[in-house]
This record gives C-alpha cells, sequence and structure tokens, in this order.
C-alpha cells in the first residue's frame, strides 16, 4: 500500500474494479497496484489500492447499492494534443461516453476531466478578454482541441 498519503480517493464500483485498476495503471506514468484484497483467493477482489499518476486511490467493490456519478471524477491534465488523444480515445473505448468540455465517463462510469494545460493556461490568463475567447471555444467541444483553443485565445 502507498503510505505516503494518509489519504486516499475511494471509487465505489458494484464489480470489475479489479479490471479497472489494472486498466488505469496503464495510462498514466508514476502509476500501480499498490495492494489487492480478497475475502477468499478464489474470490474477485473486494478492494484494490494503487497509485493514478502518483495520487493515490482506492476501488471499492460494493455492489449495486451506490452507482458512479459525475459528482465525481478524475482530472488529469495533458501535456500537449497527442496526450489528450491517448487517453481520451483509450477511456471513451469499449463503452466509454464522451462528455461536454474535456469530460468523459469509462465503461465502468467513472467519470474524467482530460484537460490539456494550454486550456487551463489560457483560461487562468490575466488577457480576461482572451480567457473568454478560450472559454467559450471550449464550450463547443468534448475532447478539447488544443490547436483551436490556443487560435481563440489569440484572437484567431
Amino acid at each position: 500500500m502507498n503510505t505516503r498519503s494518509k489519504t486516499r480517493t475511494c471509487l465505489w464500483f458494484e464489480s470489475g474494479g479489479e479490471e479497472a485498476a489494472r486498466f488505469y495503471v496503464t495510462l498514466l506514468p508514476d502509476s500501480r497496484i499498490e495492494s489487492i484484497y480478497r475475502r477468499e483467493p478464489d474470490q474477485p477482489a473486494l478492494v484494490v489500492d494503487f497509485t493514478l499518476g502518483g495520487a493515490p486511490y482506492q476501488i471499492l467493490n460494493g455492489g449495486p447499492e451506490v452507482a458512479q456519478s459525475a459528482a465525481v471524477s478524475v482530472s488529469v491534465v495533458t501535456g500537449d494534443q497527442a496526450e489528450t488523444d491517448r487517453l481520451w480515445d483509450a477511456l471513451t473505448a469499449d463503452g466509454g461516453k464522451e462528455g461536454r468540455c474535456a469530460w468523459l465517463t469509462d465503461r465502468w462510469g467513472v467519470s474524467w476531466q482530460i484537460v490539456p494545460r494550454a486550456l487551463i493556461d489560457s483560461l487562468m490568463s490575466d488577457d480576461r478578454a482572451a480567457a473568454e475567447r478560450a472559454f467559450q471555444v471550449m464550450l463547443t467541444m468534448n475532447k478539447v482541441d488544443v490547436a483551436r483553443v490556443e487560435a481563440a485565445f489569440r484572437g484567431g
């Protein structure tokens, strides 16, 4: 278990948490499975502790009582369009669904935000008119197109 942090985000799954965690750790550097707890050796995992991009997470296969919701999402800041595309494509594959403005839901129902650094930098700019142009173009997108955000920011 990753003991560097006293806290971790716990995601409630109906089932399939181990499969999801094993997939998630392939997406980002500094990711790994930390531990898997099974009530019996031949049973599915009940709890999977893992690190995703350096942040500690836990999946609890708790059954159908609680559903995933967009109220909790995993937000990933990407360095460029290629990383944005790679993560977006991987997470929407096999039943995932695109959302608006950098949001998506993966095949397990977990919400993600795949946010290019260029969008964050544009929105946080002191040039409020340029930031608003970047914001307005972002509102027209599902997956963020870095070139379009940058062009809007520049006024093009």
